[in-house]
């Protein structure tokens, strides 16, 4: 198991996760996103108008910092290779996600027009903090 116990808790809560993905011209990019986690494989939303979805269709290596909301010197680093795009045309995944991070059953924020995408991220390395 990559996700070291001491630190698997953090996934389970509602951390927000920055992914840093690599640009165009070799510059790192980095925001934060909403993530689910399966025991085995990290998930969260895009659209493929975005330019992190191009970059990591360029290049599929990620990392993903996670800070412990409830103690925020204590982390976990992921970093990984996306091993998959998942179409989300009924916004299941996103809706899942405001589930999970708002208490809410729907999205609140789609767009008509957005074509959201399920990232699939398996963790290669990890390190930790705290």
């Amino acid at each position: 198991m990559l996700i070291p116990g001491s630190h698997a808790d953090i996934l389970e809560k509602k951390a927000f996760a920055s992914v840093a993905t690599i640009g165009p011209s070799g510059e790192p990019q980095n925001n934060p996103v909403w993530f689910g986690w399966d025991g085995s494989l990290i998930r969260f939303s895009q659209t493929r108008t975005r330019q992190k979805y191009r970059n990591m269709r360029a290049d599929r290596r990620v990392s993903l910092s996670i800070l412990d909301p409830d103690d925020p010197y204590r982390y976990l680093e992921i970093r990984g290779d996306v091993v998959d795009v998942e179409d989300d045309p009924d916004l299941t995944f996103i809706n899942s996600m405001a589930h999970k991070y708002l208490g809410l059953d729907r999205y609140p924020w789609h767009q008509p027009g957005d074509e959201r995408v399920v990232i699939v991220v398996e963790p290669t390395h990890t390190t930790t903090m705290g």
